[in-house]
């Protein structure tokens, strides 16, 4: 009883997130509009002007996997704000007395957000192929979508940590964005992070974004500066690392 209790709060809390989501047409349009853009105009620009070491041409393809991880970021920190939102409007105040624990209200609602990161990111995997991006493989593409998942899971987890300390939603929106950027800019999204300046390199290494990047273009392309086995390891624990805080915090919220 108690099993399908916890069972029917986390399906209560993901359908609540994706209601929310459907409903919200100008977050749809939101989330997607920024990769897009840069898919677009930013990886067509950047291409016709680097190259890499080796004097090989940096077409497209390389940036598409570091723009479809920074759909699945800002889509996983964007869904962590809800609670947020729902402090500030007393609904979490009625959804805590609920006769559950609350570590499963905080995994439906991760699970929420890790859907939503979902969706767009396939959304950009889509449309990247019809402009020009070929994956190496069809398991390839499957593959990418259990990282963008687990990757997912890591940043939702992030921001519900984060979010069940901050009581202002202008807050919360200004320390993702703090947050988002330098997490973007230092993923290797937009160049090779291999034979970087040593200060750069660590900060490139210890981003976990990087890896998450690293992943899928091997997943998607084939070949990737890290390997593949450190990047699902680094991933994975981050993931388990920030749903586990995630959860720990969002217990400990005061209603």
């Amino acid at each position: 009883m108690t099993v399908m209790r916890s069972m029917n709060a986390v399906y209560a809390m993901w359908l609540s997130e994706m209601l929310r989501f459907w409903r919200s047409k100008s977050r749809i349009i939101g989330a997607l509009s920024t990769p897009v853009t840069f898919l677009l105009f930013l990886g067509p620009g950047l291409s016709s002007g680097f190259q890499f070491q080796g004097g090989d041409a940096v077409d497209l393809s390389f940036f598409a996997p570091g723009f479809i991880a920074m759909s699945v970021l800002f889509a996983s920190l964007f869904g962590g704000g809800t609670v947020v939102w729902e402090k500030k409007s007393g609904i979490l105040k009625e959804i805590l007395i609920a006769p559950t624990y609350r570590f499963f209200i905080a995994l439906g609602k991760a699970a929420g957000g890790v859907t939503i990161a979902l969706i767009q990111g396939i959304s950009l995997l889509v449309f990247a192929g019809l402009v020009g991006v070929r994956y190496v493989s069809g398991p390839g593409v499957l593959a990418a979508l259990l990282v963008m998942a687990v990757s997912g899971i890591g940043f939702v987890g992030l921001a519900v940590a984060l979010a069940s300390k901050i009581e202002s939603p202008e807050g919360f929106q200004m320390i993702m964005s703090f947050l988002a950027m330098p997490l973007v800019l230092l993923s290797g999204a937009f160049f090779p992070i291999s034979d970087l300046p040593i200060w750069l390199g660590g900060l490139v290494y210890l981003n976990p974004l990087t890896y998450c990047v690293e992943a899928l273009r091997w997943c998607l392309l084939g070949n990737s500066t890290i390997p593949i086995s450190l990047s699902v390891v680094v991933i994975t624990l981050f993931a388990v690392a920030m749903l586990g805080i995630g959860g720990n915090l969002f217990g400990k919220i005061r209603i």
